[in-house]
């Protein structure tokens, strides 16, 4: 009560250290090739992908005590702490030329230099970057409000809650939450799908930006559409596995609502979707902390840092740091395995659904729906190994050379992405942090 705005959604992430910005201020290291750091240029972040992070689809060794699902829950949990919203405008603030159509580093554009002979690129010398929103008055932004100075500099915005609230599910805004609700039901229900169900279970409904962006099913016939579907975050149907987990969720919401109704018949609708809530943002904490994250940073380091639940501490500040959303949680990227797998109810291969690249499931929850539905991907995700993170096997060519994104027309790499994603935020080098 005392800190309202601490962990609140269009708030400034967290720095744990100054930013580390070209001019001090809101310029990216690498925005001038001119500058050198140590005597040398910044290396281009693409030749580190190249060179450092980018690994085969055979390159990959399986993880010996847990399942691929271990990955999908952080791909999950991340974005119900951390969403950083990119600039709105698409295109440079002086000359209004597009970003997709120009190699020039003007703001909101920061371009990824590529070399000539780059397999990403379609003729053109850079693959398309767009700039973090500034935090309102932050860096050059504090000329709106006579704060320019170096004392100021550029922050990011978190555009959800720092709180792990499943927020996944119930959205950020009382303008999303309200989108999701089903307000006709007695029962506190969250909206369905209303044209397509699981062998009777429910899907996700569909967004109601039609038409929407996402991929469609080569073979549909003329007309036929699948939407994105809609969720507590806009990234749900980003890969097939994030929608069949928002997809399990809404169903357990549902479930409970409907239990809680059973037993408490007085109870308002209202009344029931609160309950239901509740609980399920509890089971979100519980889940991370108790079977996640021990997992992630070992049991030693878990009971030394973090420990026990032991209530609730007014003084700790929740507001998720930009390092962590930055750098650190995306550490999950070199767990991806390139192939998804679909397993029958004998958790055998399906010849009907055969395994997929990665890229074949980005934006495409058509095939949720007219493949088989959640289970055989869920018994596909429980049955194999996760990857393990091994040097020299970082990010698979499906993340390296065949990314998916609805901004971009073409494919991206996303360890290129993720490291200009760092310059665009000033986060100084790892060694500072180990000496932090």
């Amino acid at each position: 009560r005392e800190h309202p705005r601490w962990g609140a959604s269009n708030t400034a992430l967290a720095r744990w250290l100054p930013p580390a910005y070209e001019d001090g201020l809101s310029q990216p290291r690498g925005w001038d090739p001119s500058v050198q750091y140590n005597g040398v240029q910044l290396p281009l972040v693409r030749e580190v992908t190249k060179k450092i992070i980018h690994a085969s689809n055979e390159a990959v060794t399986e993880d010996n005590l847990y399942s691929d699902i271990i990955m999908v829950w952080g791909q999950y949990i991340d974005h119900d702490i951390a969403f950083t919203p990119q600039s709105t405008s698409r295109t440079t603030f002086l000359t209004g030329m597009e970003c997709q159509m120009t190699c020039e580093k003007q703001n909101p554009c920061f371009p990824i230099k590529v070399t000539t002979n780059d397999t990403l690129t379609a003729g053109m010398d850079c693959l398309p970057f767009y700039r973090s929103s500034p935090a309102c008055g932050t860096g050059d932004h504090g000329t709106l409000f006579g704060n320019l100075s170096a004392l100021n500099p550029r922050q990011q915005i978190n555009g959800l809650t720092s709180f792990l609230d499943a927020s996944t599910i119930y959205g950020s805004t009382p303008a999303v939450e309200n989108k999701l609700r089903n307000f006709t039901s007695k029962e506190g229900l969250l909206r369905v799908n209303v044209k397509y169900y699981d062998n009777h279970r429910e899907y996700l409904p569909f967004t109601d930006q039609i038409p929407s962006p996402c991929a469609q099913d080569p073979n549909a016939s003329e007309g036929e559409r699948i939407e994105c579907f809609m969720a507590g975050d806009s990234r749900s149907s980003e890969v097939t596995s994030l929608a069949a987990m928002h997809t399990l969720w809404l169903r357990e919401h549902n479930r409970l609502a409907r239990a809680l109704k059973n037993i408490n018949s007085h109870w308002t609708a209202e009344t029931v979707y609160q309950e239901a809530r509740k609980i399920v943002g509890a089971l979100h904490q519980i889940i991370t902390l108790r079977d996640y994250i021990p997992k992630i940073i070992g049991t030693d380091a878990f009971n030394l840092y973090i420990g026990l639940y032991t209530g609730y501490d007014p003084t700790m500040n929740p507001t998720v740091s930009n390092v962590f959303s930055t750098a650190a949680f995306r550490f999950g990227h070199a767990t991806i395995q390139p192939i998804v797998r679909r397993l029958n109810a004998q958790y055998l291969d399906d010849p009907e659904l055969p395994n997929l690249h990665l890229h074949e499931v980005f934006f495409s929850p058509w095939r949720l729906i007219k493949e088989g539905g959640l289970d055989p991907l869920l018994r596909g995700l429980l049955a194999h190994s996760a990857k393990l993170q091994v040097q020299d096997q970082l990010l698979n060519e499906e993340l390296t050379e065949k990314l998916f994104v609805l901004s971009n027309n073409g494919s991206l790499d996303l360890a290129s992405l993720n490291l200009q994603r760092g310059r665009d935020h000033g986060l100084p080098g790892l060694l500072i942090f180990l000496e932090f």
